[in-house]
């Protein structure tokens, strides 16, 4: 047995089970943008009436299953869906408290 011996490395990766293939890391990036998200939605109530954060949510769940579908098969879009779901929800508190008068 040699001292020194040469092995092959294996790069750590999250593989799918099912397929074998290796998973992107940026579908995982677009999931904590959408954890993320979630957390803005759902304060909402502090500012936006209950019909708009009700409706808030429907669009943040829209948005989450469009993530999951696109996981594995459009990985790089994942996270843009995320950053999107923020800045939509700050355009419609902004547009809220602009134009409908809600307020803290």
């Amino acid at each position: 047995m040699a001292l020194i011996s040469r092995r092959r490395r294996i790069k750590p990766s999250v593989v799918d089970p099912a397929t074998g293939e290796r998973l992107s890391p940026w579908s995982f990036l677009g999931m904590v943008l959408m954890a993320c998200s979630f957390f803005l939605y759902a304060a909402s109530g502090l500012v936006a009436p209950w019909w708009a954060v009700a409706a808030l949510l429907v669009v943040w769940a829209a948005l989450l299953v469009l993530c999951l579908s696109w996981f594995v098969r459009r990985p790089t879009w994942v996270p843009v869906v995320g950053a999107l779901s923020i800045v939509l929800w700050f355009c419609v508190l902004v547009a809220g408290g602009a134009f409908l008068g809600w307020s803290p």
